[in-house]
């Protein structure tokens, strides 16, 4: 292993990029496993070979060519993971359609800014999940569609809007219905899909994800056949995905961790993709680990963790279990030991990235040691540059703390209609800034310490939470915590740890704070200690530590300290 000098390293690969469409690559995948699974969707009786997937898909494919849609039209999907989405995923591709993937979480005004935002035309959702009624929420928008012909929309507050499709079997007015759409597949636009296929280039934009930003407005990060197609399979080589593997996906469809991470790896490798529920159950989760055989798993730590805390946890057959990803944020490391020896997940890695990077940068090996897997995020992956810089853009020696920039085939188009964000994340040698502070070791090994935003300096001394929540980590009674920084008048900020404790558990703010006491510095023990039962957190999985700090500002009536 060689050592390096500077914190920069690229990923060396003799197996060269793929350079076709996700249309291209599909139906050669189709052809190649057609009589194999390609997706089981318990909760829907989906049981679909490669082969019959693809009947779906080219028929969906071929009936929003028939619509009227061309080539370049944004396509918004507003939903939980369903047979459908991935349906669309592929049809939208082989159209030369822009998907734009809509958060389940989003509320009446996020989803009027994401569809006016990208000038949506046409707009696929679930009737509903959990407290989300999606199709009330676009008929609140544009109450146009009451009297509207299918197809035919014209909404005031969504101008661009004129094309609503609904899954499911009931009736609403205004809109199509999924299956309406694949109805309308005819020769003459199956005939323009079979051109299409010849036209359409790997480096068009091919998929919209907003990112969900501390401050503003989320921001489009546009993403092409090439950015996608190709992380996703070096994700599947990284956990070294085979022919017949079978990989549970209970993180959301609409991030990149589900439909690249897992439906693109998925489809690269002849693996099957298994939906376990709707959105993340941990009961179900186990349940098809169990029933369907599955070799891989993917999920945030919090998901893990739910899952190993699970009251039946031993009386579920995880043995096929072999290897999988944790990602989405750190990884603690007490979890990821568990994950080995209680979930016999040997051969599980840890990734890391961004949506702005589709999403993979860097990853650990499945042979890694155990020490590299629960103590670093791994090496840059294949054909993808990375470096740790200092505040004047300068590279770290190995060690050194700074941001992380990633700079290759996987790092965005930019932001869609956002020249100056694109300008401040991207620079004109096409480094991405990530705005992650990490460090990378003399093999090239990466550890994220935080967010340039979330760390805290506390009377001039650079503190990074994570340190202090792995060391937290080793307390007994603690399942999951994290830890801010807040204003205080003296330090300028102090720390505050939120904790989740185990079931059953009861400890004080005494306790937790002697168990840090001679054993961490004395400036990183926590002030303030508050015991909840869950973190704020985004769909998938990142904790919002910005609300967290909001929330204690208040409780605690704490003011801003000025700074020059």
């Amino acid at each position: 292993m060689s050592t390096l000098t500077q914190s920069y390293t690229h990923g060396a690969s003799a197996k060269p990029l793929i350079g076709e469409t996700i249309g291209a690559y599909f139906d050669n995948a189709a052809a190649r496993w057609s009589a194999q699974e390609a997706l089981v969707v318990p909760h829907q009786n989906v049981r679909w070979t490669f082969a019959q997937l693809k009947e779906e898909v080219d028929a969906f494919a071929a009936g929003l060519i028939a619509l009227g849609l061309q080539p370049g039209d944004r396509i918004g999907i507003w939903s939980q993971n369903t047979s459908e989405w991935t349906i669309s995923q592929f049809a939208t591709a082989k159209a030369g359609l822009i998907l734009v993937n809509i958060n389940p979480a989003y509320r009446l005004s996020e989803l009027e800014y994401a569809l006016n935002k990208v000038a949506c035309t046409a707009l696929i959702i679930s009737p509903s999940f959990k407290t989300s009624d999606y199709i009330g929420m676009v008929q609140t928008l544009a109450p146009e569609i009451e009297t509207a012909q299918p197809g035919q929309l014209r909404a005031e507050k969504l101008p661009h809007l004129t094309t609503v499709i609904r899954m499911g079997d009931d009736a609403t007015p205004g809109m199509y219905n999924f299956a309406d759409i694949s109805a309308m597949a005819n020769d003459k636009a199956r005939q323009r899909m079979a051109e299409l296929a010849g036209l359409l280039q790997f480096d068009e934009p091919i998929n919209i994800q907003f990112t969900s930003g501390t401050t503003g407005f989320p921001k489009g990060a546009t993403l092409t056949h090439h950015n996608i197609l190709n992380n996703g399979f070096f994700v599947g080589e990284a956990i070294e995905m085979v022919e017949g593997d079978r990989l549970a996906i209970p993180v959301p469809l609409y991030h990149c961790f589900g439909m690249v991470m897992g439906n693109l790896a998925c489809i690269t490798h002849g693996a099957t993709m298994v939906y376990p529920g709707e959105g993340f159950d941990p009961t179900e989760v186990l349940r098809a680990v169990q029933d369907e055989r599955c070799t891989a798993l993917y999920g945030v730590p919090t998901m893990f963790i739910a899952a190993l805390d699970h009251a039946d946890f031993d009386k579920f057959d995880l043995s096929t279990l072999r290897t999988g990803i944790m990602a989405g944020s750190p990884c603690p490391i007490e979890v990821m030991k568990q994950v080995v020896d209680k979930m016999n997940m040997h051969e599980v890695t840890i990734a890391y990235g961004m949506t702005e990077t589709s999403p993979v940068s860097f990853s650990t090996a499945v042979d890694d040691e155990l020490e590299r897997k629960v103590g670093t995020v791994g090496r840059s992956i294949p054909h993808v540059e990375s470096k740790i810089v200092d505040s004047d853009g300068r590279i770290v020696a190995p060690g050194e703390t700074g941001e992380i920039l990633t700079r290759g085939y996987n790092v965005m188009l930019g932001y869609w209609d956002d020249d100056v964000r694109t300008a401040e994340a991207i620079d004109d040698a096409g480094w991405m800034h990530t705005g992650d502070l990490g460090t990378m070791d003399e093999h090239g090994y990466g550890n994220v310490v935080g967010r340039i935003k979330d760390m805290v300096i506390r009377g001039g001394e650079n503190i990074y939470p994570r340190e202090i929540e792995e060391y937290l980590y080793r307390h007994d009674k603690i399942q999951d915590v994290q830890v801010i920084g807040v204003p205080d008048p003296k330090f300028v900020e102090e720390l505050c740890a939120w904790i989740i404790l185990r079931e059953g558990e009861t400890a004080d703010a005494d306790e937790i704070k002697a168990f840090c006491r001679g054993q961490i510095a004395h400036y990183k023990v926590p002030r303030y200690i508050k015991f909840v039962e869950e973190f704020p957190m985004t769909v998938t999985g990142k904790v919002q530590k910005f609300v967290m700090r909001d929330q204690m500002i208040e409780e605690l009536n704490l003011e801003v300290a000025k700074t020059a």
